[in-house]
């Protein structure tokens, strides 16, 4: 194995945590959640995120240092990769920000109002990740369309 497969192999495996993971809260989890009162719905998505936000902090910084390792390694910089990888770098770079947005304002106002026991706001909280999520998700979608225009 070379070390530009394992970097590729590293990235892909990222993607599919990152954005499987968001297929999964967005499609399967949210549906799924309507049998629960507000108060178990909401403990539960607790639960998901904190989970689910730990593993996007250690994929995302992989994914960025994957993606621009594999640009020097294979096209010896960015000005020189393929327009559809640079567009790939861009949506993850857009990604990154929608995520660090999400855990330093909403993410952190759910946490707050559930202390407080505040299920209105907590569920208002929610209900901004839920858009934001749905936004990385379409980027995240769009993005992998994208880096195969370039094979």
């Amino acid at each position: 194995m070379t070390f530009g497969a394992l970097l590729l192999g590293v990235h892909l495996l990222g993607a599919i945590a990152w954005v499987g993971g968001m297929f999964f809260v967005l499609v399967v989890l949210r549906p799924s959640l309507a049998i629960l009162d507000a108060g178990q719905r909401l403990a539960l998505l607790v639960q998901v995120f904190r989970r689910f936000f730990l593993v996007v902090w250690h994929v995302m910084p992989l994914m960025l240092i994957t993606g621009l390792a594999m640009e020097y390694l294979f096209y010896g910089g960015v000005s020189t990769t393929p327009w559809p990888l640079q567009v790939m770098m861009g949506t993850g770079i857009v990604m990154a920000v929608i995520f660090v947005v999400i855990v330093a304002w909403p993410w952190a106002a759910l946490r707050r109002a559930l202390g407080q026991e505040d299920l209105p706001r907590a569920g208002a909280a929610v209900q901004r990740i839920r858009l934001l999520v749905s936004v990385n998700f379409v980027l995240g979608v769009l993005t992998a369309i994208v880096a195969v225009l370039d094979v």
